[in-house]
């Protein structure tokens, strides 16, 4: 029997109903239209909250996606819930939302495999993570015929997202996308939260990886996806993508109104 990964936050960060999630998506990609249209696209920022939310943050990257095509897309994810070494890809045939299943690319998968290194298959980290899941109803509405290749990262100090990064460099071509999927900071108040923030959005603007990680590690700074965004930038460098564009940063007070905890939000694209 296949493996699927049935939906975990449907219903809570996002509609469990296929017509409802099509619509809201749909809407939010209307609602956030821009005329900017790069080349080509090497990776996006996206975050992971509720969609009433990031939303609308998150609609400004997958908007850029529309009348594209990418065979496979490597999505970078946090682990919320579970630490452990290394980084988890699914061990199953596919991930699956109201809309529909998305396969999981087994044939990358193996190639991952066969390093022997930092990557091992399993379900660890992927049970009831939502960050990777809240990212695939935009690829659905966005993008047709797309494999997935989900990759959780258990442990993101410098030396496993530098090697992650080392690891995918060879493996991905031009019909690959790599997506991050991560929040900024946490339960600050509004004013904290644009200060640290605001370091976030300028290391991703000038690819400055090393920076970025140093300042993730002495807490100048926050994300809970930081190291698949150290992963992308490092990444970037590897395959001369130095175009960057910050799309959006907001965060949950500007929904709710409530300044005093807010949780920060951004997207961004690396592009030709």
């Amino acid at each position: 029997m296949n493996t699927i990964r049935l939906p975990a936050v449907a219903g809570m960060f996002y509609p469990s109903d296929v017509y409802e999630l099509e619509d809201e998506v749909t809407n939010l990609l209307e609602y956030t239209r821009s005329d900017f249209r790069p080349d080509k696209i090497f990776g996006l920022i996206s975050p992971h909250a509720g969609y009433i939310y990031s939303g609308k943050t998150a609609a400004r990257a997958y908007n850029l996606l529309r009348n594209r095509n990418y065979p496979r897309v490597i999505i970078l994810s946090p682990s919320h819930r579970e630490y452990f070494k290394g980084v988890s890809v699914f061990s199953g045939e596919a991930y699956k939302t109201p809309i529909g299943e998305v396969p999981v690319d087994t044939e990358f998968r193996k190639k991952l495999l066969d390093q022997k290194d930092i990557v091992f298959e399993s379900v660890q980290g992927h049970r009831n993570e939502h960050a990777i899941e809240v990212q695939i109803p935009f690829l659905q509405v966005t993008m047709k015929n797309f494999s997935i290749v989900p990759l959780v990262i258990g442990d993101q100090r410098a030396g496993n997202v530098y090697r992650l990064a080392e690891i995918l460099n060879p493996l991905i071509d031009d019909g690959t996308l790599i997506i991050v999927s991560t929040d900024l900071s946490h339960f600050h108040t509004k004013a904290e939260a644009d200060q640290l923030d605001s370091i976030v959005e300028q290391r991703i603007k000038t690819l400055d990886y090393e920076s970025l990680q140093k300042e993730f590690e002495t807490r100048k700074c926050e994300a809970c996806g930081g190291g698949g965004i150290i992963t992308l930038l490092k990444l970037a460098e590897m395959k001369n993508k130095n175009k960057v564009k910050i799309l959006s940063r907001c965060d949950s007070g500007d929904i709710t109104g409530d300044e005093r905890e807010v949780v920060g939000y951004l997207s961004a694209v690396i592009y030709e």
